[in-house]
């Protein structure tokens, strides 16, 4: 049995070594079990392992002409025990060590991550990847179909966007200087501009946080990346006493800071959850029938008001009922204008 340390064992680690096997197998005849567990850097049994997983494996259907074929009685005893010096034969995979061909499709996706990826790198990650997107460019100009254009969509030019303020931020940071922004307020629906003293950024679900000293609002605040429209360092310092970011495992809004902050409670139909995925939601509890009550973050009650007609008649205040109580009589003067 090789002598070789055992490589990790794990899923992803599994499919590298088989993604370097099957080919290696295809080119050369006779490779023996202990040879190629040298070749892997594990032991036999583990690559016997790999083995019973890769004769599980083959194209769509199923069936015994579409998987793959590897002769265990070779390198298995039927005893269950390995034999190290046992011959390694696959059949049936030949797929395997053909070049990977992509749809246009595929091509297109693979291109637009690396565009993304190529002008959010830097130092040596950005040349790899440079290099890597200029070779599948030319692949796929040069193949018979035509060459697709690639034009990355809203959502790939906000991720860029967004990448590039993470590092100014960071930057910021390490410098400890204060940065000036224009911050997005959805709850008022309107633009602010502040400066902060930046202590990092953090991530929660799949947006990004600034987690900041606000000196306009005297606090910590949280301020989505996306949501910052404008953003200067400044060559003032923080006025603050550094301190690492905050951590969001436990949500967003654990507490509701702020003292004319308060948290209302909707029902909404199911025609009115998108709203859950636009603002700053504590909990949402969905009903068999579709609807959720959510509990939503409230700073301005105007602004929930106004929410609560465009999604009306689809939403309605469960609590408190003093809101409940303004949005009955904001519905019913807006019903007045089309009498």
């Amino acid at each position: 049995m090789s002598r070789a340390t055992p490589a990790p064992s794990g899923a992803r680690d599994q499919v590298a070594r088989l993604l370097t096997l099957v080919p290696f197998l295809h080119h050369r005849d006779g490779v023996r079990l202990d040879e190629a567990a040298r070749l892997l850097g594990t032991t036999s049994d583990q690559v016997l392992r790999d083995l019973k997983v890769l004769f599980m494996c083959g194209l769509p259907g199923g069936l015994p002409g579409d998987l793959i074929d590897v002769d265990l009685d070779a390198i298995q005893s039927e005893g269950g025990g390995v034999i190290s010096e046992g011959v390694i034969r696959v059949e049936n995979a030949d797929y395997l060590a053909k070049p990977l061909k992509l749809t246009a499709v595929e091509a297109s996706a693979i291109i637009v991550a690396l565009r993304m990826l190529r002008d959010t790198s830097q130092g040596e990650t950005r040349t790899l990847v440079a290099r890597v997107l200029e070779k599948l460019e030319g692949a796929a100009a040069t193949a018979p179909a035509a060459h697709v254009d690639v034009t990355p969509s809203p959502r790939d030019v906000q991720q860029v966007v967004v990448a590039d303020r993470k590092r100014a931020l960071d930057e910021a940071v390490a410098a400890g200087r204060q940065v000036r922004l224009t911050y997005y307020v959805p709850s008022r629906d309107e633009e602010s501009e502040r400066v902060v003293d930046p202590c990092g950024v953090v991530n929660h679900g799949v947006f990004s946080y600034l987690d900041a000293w606000c000196h306009r609002a005297e606090g910590e605040r949280l301020f989505r990346l996306d949501r910052i429209t404008k953003l200067d360092v400044l060559d003032t310092p923080t006025a603050t006493d550094p301190r690492p970011p905050r951590d969001l495992s436990g949500g967003l809004f654990a507490d509701v800071d702020g003292p004319d902050h308060v948290v209302a409670t909707l029902r909404l139909g199911p025609e009115a959850l998108w709203a859950t995925e636009y603002y700053p939601v504590r909990d949402v509890r969905v009903a068999d029938d579709g609807s959720a009550e959510v509990d939503l973050v409230v700073v301005d009650r105007r602004w929930v008001t106004r929410l609560l007609l465009r999604l009306a008649p689809y939403a309605e205040v469960v609590a408190p009922e003093d809101l409940a109580g303004s949005f009955r009589d904001s519905a019913r003067e807006t019903l007045q204008l089309y009498r």
